[in-house]
């Protein structure tokens, strides 16, 4: 019985020790997992979600590329939105990720990757540049398809670059369920209704959207 005894003790305490050393692999594993996390990623996946769209409070700007539709957002509220917009097309889609940042902004910028059809670059009016590549907002028609840019009617192109700042957060998403919208109603300044906003543009606003930077 005696033996019995220690037998058991000691397997008691074998266990023990596997359980203690697999609870410390997963603490270490965890901690790592978070050290590799930059302070924007953090930010992009612990801050709320902001109802009646797909990104959280960390973003400035948010992009739903299934549903067409962009917002403004401050401090975790809707500052213009929803309103439409144009993504990138097949072969050229617009990048999607939660840590994109606003690093250039140009009014009137020019591409001369794009051409119009007199030969001068074509224009990217409003053009708030946050990926590689010369991923932007800008103005143009927002029932085409860019070459990855997102296409905004003049009059929302004109609010977003008045409102992102340099190292504002970017989220582009790729059509998550959005967050329900206590209020369900359209924050004002933002329409879907886009039609005859783009006529400065001419056939050139599917076009303009990579910067040669």
């Amino acid at each position: 019985m005696f033996r019995f005894r220690r037998a058991g003790k000691s397997r008691v305490a074998v266990v023990v020790s596997i359980a203690v050393a697999l609870t410390g692999a997963i603490s270490l594993w965890f901690a790592g997992s978070a050290l590799a996390l930059t302070p924007a990623e953090v930010a992009a996946r612990t801050s709320p979600a902001v109802a009646g769209t797909p990104c959280t409070a960390a973003a400035s700007a948010c992009v739903d590329v299934n549903k067409r539709k962009a917002w403004l957002i401050k401090n975790g509220k809707i500052l213009r939105g929803p309103v439409a917009i144009a993504t990138g097309g097949p072969g050229e889609e617009t990048p999607t990720g939660d840590v994109f940042r606003v690093y250039r902004k140009d009014k009137t910028h020019t591409t001369a990757e794009f051409k119009l059809p007199n030969g001068q670059p074509a224009p990217m009016p409003d053009s708030v540049f946050f990926e590689d590549g010369g991923i932007a907002f800008h103005a143009g028609d927002p029932k085409r398809a860019s070459a990855g840019c997102v296409h905004l009617n003049l009059a929302d192109a004109e609010a977003f670059y008045n409102t992102l700042q340099i190292g504002d957060h970017v989220q582009v998403m790729d059509g998550p369920k959005a967050a329900p919208d206590p209020s369900n109603s359209q924050a004002s300044g933002g329409s879907d209704d886009n039609s005859g906003d783009n006529s400065d543009n001419g056939d050139n606003s599917d076009n303009s959207d990579n910067s040669d930077n």
